[in-house]
């Protein structure tokens, strides 16, 4: 039977869980949320068996074949990296001519949909590979998207995507239809497509439920050009758009479902902070049911069995429940706490419980009469020792600082087959790195930094075709991003790849970590992705100068022990042949950036100063990092930031990024002009040349020299871009530099 809840159900006791049928885990340290859930036959099987697909807003995509008892390496058939976090994912017909169900992946400025192809492995295993069949560019940011036959069309279904400031984007498959903004709207909700109305139904920042009809957008004026400074107004009239129906439930929406089974009534149902309603697609209440609990998301679904509409909702507390209407009928205890909600088919049961929740943890369930065996410990069994307990808690905190020290950031999992082991120098190179071996000058060596990265297999077979990427941020350069091995295992497990960092440019660095990522594919046919995470030195970005008396920006930080000697902190930093007292130093960025640090001989502080206010920022997370090292063995050691937080120039960051913006916008328009005016001279001049007549240039040369010149001379178009970027990077970098 399809139907998840058993026909003899009549308890409201959560006596009972949730019996577990399947589960995995799908990402470490990833986030997951409502939309990134998707229960579909996307295989397009003749079996109509569901795949579970799954994608995180760290921009990975997972797509699984449950089989019981337990997760195996075979139930992943995919596991793919794409560039974007992923908002939602959504099965349908999306392309044209073709009658299989795809994949709709919505990322914050983009709209993709794939074909998932399966690809047989050996007798044990298969795997998928993705096909982008087409994309769309969206010039907003996108909130949620919901899919359906607009306008009543067959056999294919149309994609509307909702952006952040309520502008409804739809599009025909591979083409943009047209885009429209929904009146008096302040925060994007929920929107699902009624298809037997042709009308989408939305929850309002009001606590207001809203009906639009689909011709009605169509045929509505776009006042797009209304809402954005500056623009010319559209020729032409139109209707203004209006609310088919609406109705205010008085609470806030948090998910929305359409009911479009074809036994059951059309009927939309709302999950509220605190209540339950379902609607009549004419926006009239069928009924409602205040809850006494914090739901975290819900799934109406037809039951089989009575032939009617049950309503499924988790809740906060780690329960289960089964309402029919407004009567509860079964309650179960869950291992988790979902943010999605799904049912599916899958071999040997229908009717599976598909349950998501935010860390990513899979798990597939059915009801049934199967107890909880949990008994609670009667009080005062035994007696407590405190100082027993009290000395085992310090040896666990003392093995989790010991482990936290790690610099290597490996991902679990991975390590059965392939693993990562960075060496990292902590001197720069003897011989400085030239990016360009043609020059003879000293104008293009830069300070560098090697790394050699073990990659050692741990398989028993060999690994084939293995791509190691290095990825590091601006100022920081790699000679070779991407490095191929063809082979690595038995008989010769180990294999040692070189990687040179140099500074690219004058701005300010932002993190000193970089991130190495090697994917392959297993004997099995299934890929892998294995990664690295390691830090280079300070000294590759400054070097020692002569401190500053003072600095426009002053930064205190305060500690529960005595001042020491900075060199101490970083001894690779000592100035030669004019030696300063030990609590004094001062570094200079390849910037010309100079912070100086000073430690207080009678107190227990520490400030650093700097004309420049981002520039303390790198210098202050490793001084806070070095310092916690030093006094590793002090538990009580405590380092705090003194003063008042420097609102002042966090507001005039924003003030000068939001200038070096608009004049980045006008340089990028005057280059476009100059480089037309550039083409078009050039033209006249080649007309000229081949004109067997000669005739006076009529001043052109001069015209496309002075011309050449604007257009070669972008310096103050370079540094402005530059100063976005930097200016970027403080934003980011001020909550870590003050907390």
């Amino acid at each position: 039977s399809n139907d998840p809840v058993p026909k003899y159900c009549a308890v409201a006791m959560s006596l009972f869980k949730a019996r577990d049928w399947w589960s995995a885990t799908a990402g470490v340290d990833e986030a997951f949320d409502t939309g990134c859930l998707c229960v579909a036959n996307i295989l397009n099987k003749s079996d109509g068996q569901d795949k579970i697909i799954v994608g995180s807003f760290n921009g990975v995509l997972r797509i699984y074949s449950p089989k019981p008892p337990s997760f195996q390496a075979e139930h992943l058939l995919i596991e793919s990296q794409l560039q974007d976090p992923i908002l939602q994912l959504l099965a349908g017909k999306f392309v044209s001519g073709s009658p299989a169900l795809h994949l709709a992946v919505l990322h914050p400025r983009k709209l993709k949909v794939y074909n998932v192809t399966a690809v047989s492995g050996t007798e044990l295993a298969s795997h998928c590979t993705l096909n982008l069949m087409y994309q769309h560019s969206l010039e907003r940011t996108s909130c949620n998207m919901t899919c359906g036959p607009f306008g009543g069309v067959e056999g294919k279904d149309f994609l509307c995507v909702q952006s952040m400031d309520g502008y409804l984007s739809f599009f025909e498959q591979e083409s943009f239809a047209f885009g429209r903004f929904l009146p008096g709207f302040l925060l994007p909700g929920p929107i699902q497509y009624i298809a037997k109305t042709d009308s989408f139904v939305t929850c309002t920042s009001s606590r207001t439920i809203e009906a639009f009809r689909y011709m009605v957008l169509a045929v509505a004026s776009d006042d797009s050009d209304k809402r954005q400074e500056g623009s010319v107004a559209k020729k032409g009239s139109g209707k203004r758009v209006m609310v088919d129906w609406s109705l205010n439930i008085g609470d806030h929406g948090l998910e929305l479902y359409v009911t479009t089974f074809e036994a059951g009534p059309s009927s939309v149902f709302v999950l509220g902070e605190r209540g339950l309603y379902c609607l009549n697609d004419d926006g009239t209440i069928h009924f409602m049911k205040k809850l006494e609990y914090n739901p975290s998301c819900f799934l109406p679904y037809f039951s089989a069995s009575d032939g009617a509409i049950n309503t499924m909702i988790a809740t906060h507390t780690g329960q289960l429940l089964i309402y029919h209407d407004i009567r509860l009928t079964w309650a179960a205890q869950l291992p988790t706490l979902p943010v999605a909600a799904k049912i599916g088919k899958f071999p040997g049961l229908g009717g599976v419980i598909v349950l998501l929740d935010g860390q990513g943890h899979v798990n597939c369930c059915y009801l049934g009469t199967d107890p909880s065996m949990f008994v609670a410990p009667p009080v005062g069994a035994r007696e407590l020792n405190y100082e027993d307990a009290q000395d085992e808690l310090k040896a666990l905190n003392k093995i989790a600082k010991e482990h936290s020290k790690s610099s290597v950031d490996t991902l679990p999992g991975v390590e059965e087959e392939l693993q990562l082991i960075p060496s990292v120098s902590s001197e720069l190179d003897a011989v400085p790195y030239r990016p360009d071996e043609t020059m003879e000058d000293d104008a293009d060596v830069r300070p560098s930094v090697s790394v050699k990265l073990l990659l050692r297999c741990l398989s028993r077979r060999p690994l084939h075709n293995i791509i190691v990427t290095a990825h590091c941020d601006l100022p920081l350069a790699v000679d070779h991003s991407i490095i191929h091995v063809t082979q690595i295992g038995p008989p010769d497990p180990n294999a040692e790849l070189k990687f040179v960092f140099y500074t690219s440019t004058g701005l300010l660095p932002l993190d000193l970590s970089v991130t190495a990522t090697a994917s392959f594919v297993t004997n099995t046919g299934a890929p892998r992705l294995a990664q690295c995470r390691f830090s280079l030195p300070l000294s590759l970005f400054c070097s020692a100068c002569p401190p500053a008396k003072s600095g426009e920006h002053k930064l205190t930080l305060e500690t529960s022990r005595s001042t020491i000697p900075l060199l101490d902190l970083f001894p690779e930093f000592v100035l030669p042949g004019s030696p300063l007292p030990p609590n004094v130093m001062a570094v200079r960025f390849h910037s010309n950036v100079d912070v100086t640090l000073l430690a207080s001989k009678n107190s227990q502080r520490y400030r650093l100063q700097s004309d420049k206010f981002e520039a303390m920022n790198i210098f202050t997370v490793e001084f806070d990092r070095r310092i916690r090292k030093y006094f590793a063995a002090s538990e009580d050691f405590e380092i705090s930031y003194v003063g008042n937080l420097p609102s002042l120039e966090y507001f005039s960051l924003i003030e000068a990024h939001l200038e070096a913006r608009l004049l980045g916008e006008r340089y990028q328009q005057l280059l476009g002009e100059r480089a037309q005016q550039f083409r078009s001279i050039q033209k006249r001049l080649l007309t000229r040349f081949k004109d067997k007549t000669p005739a006076p240039l009529a001043n052109l040369d001069t015209l496309i020299d002075g011309t050449y010149r604007q257009v070669s001379c972008n310096n103050r178009f370079s540094c402005c871009f530059s100063c976005c970027r930097q200016l970027v990077n403080v934003w980011f970098c001020l909550f870590v530099c003050l907390s």
